[in-house]
């Protein structure tokens, strides 16, 4: 990558003219969005319209084809050379990564952990921290989700609601400067998602930065600083919950709302 790109270093996710195809398919067609430190921004759209490969492009899972993004002014997966960016090696990424905490649609647990391990393994074996003092701080997570009591189950003893809380506990024991949240609820039973939601808004209330991809409207209408409606592989429109969700300006926002609402139980 080659792009003359400068990152303002202001907001602490800054995406500029991102683009990414698979082949012929073209998922992302120049994407603009900046994310303030302490910010919430909650992603909508419909399957397919570019949401999930943009936070994998953010947490540099995906490479991007064209554009930048930067966070907390440093571009991912890159380095600024004369002016230019140029590409990190392998290990110069993971270790940039470090900094971005992520949670998917299935929990991605190791098996043959219990979920102290699970949520200790990160800073450890990354961070080369002390198993003792890591130990100490998984407990404290395992605990803000409500899982102490739990922590020499292994993941197949939990439901799945608790599963996605440990995931949570564990991105967060990296000590990250961004969540993201890629469809957290998705794959639970709808019993669950409460307790899963309830975790994210203790996590919003303490100030971190996330972006979460969510078909949660109550969730985005309640937490989140700015909705951001994706179609198509652009940001069709986005502002405060109140300007998108009750009063789209977009004729294919309305129709994507008026849809999700109506299926709503």
């Amino acid at each position: 990558m080659t792009d003359n790109i400068a990152g303002s270093g202001e907001p602490l996710v800054d995406i500029v003219g991102v683009h990414k195809s698979y082949g012929e398919v073209a998922v992302l067609k120049g994407i603009d969005l900046t994310v303030a430190p302490g910010e919430v921004v909650c992603v909508i759209g419909p399957s397919g319209s570019g949401k999930s490969t943009l936070l994998r492009c953010v947490n540099e899972l995906e490479t991007v084809d064209r554009g930048a993004i930067f966070v907390d002014g440093s571009p991912v997966g890159s380095s600024i050379v004369a002016g230019r960016l140029r590409r990190l090696r392998p290990r110069q990424v993971a270790k940039q990564r470090r900094d971005i905490g992520m949670v998917f649609q299935r929990f991605n647990l190791f098996p043959h952990m219990t979920i102290l391990e699970n949520v200790a393994e990160a800073p450890v074996r990354v961070r080369r921290e002390p198993l003792a003092e890591v130990r100490e701080r998984a407990r404290a997570l395992l605990d803000r989700v409500g899982l102490a009591h739990l922590e020499q189950r292994f993941p197949a003893q939990l439901s799945g609601g608790q599963q996605q809380r440990v995931a949570i506990a564990r991105a967060l024991a990296m000590r990250p400067k961004l969540m993201l949240f890629d469809e957290p609820t998705s794959a639970l039973d709808p019993e669950l998602v409460g307790e899963v939601l309830d975790t994210m808004k203790e996590l919003v209330a303490t100030g971190m930065t996330m972006i979460v991809v969510t078909h949660e409207m109550d969730f985005a209408r309640e937490m989140a600083d700015r909705v951001v409606f994706m179609d198509g592989g652009v940001v069709v429109e986005q502002g405060t919950p109140e300007q998108v969700l009750e009063r789209p300006q977009r004729e294919r926002t309305r129709k994507f709302l008026t849809a999700v609402l109506s299926a709503t139980p």
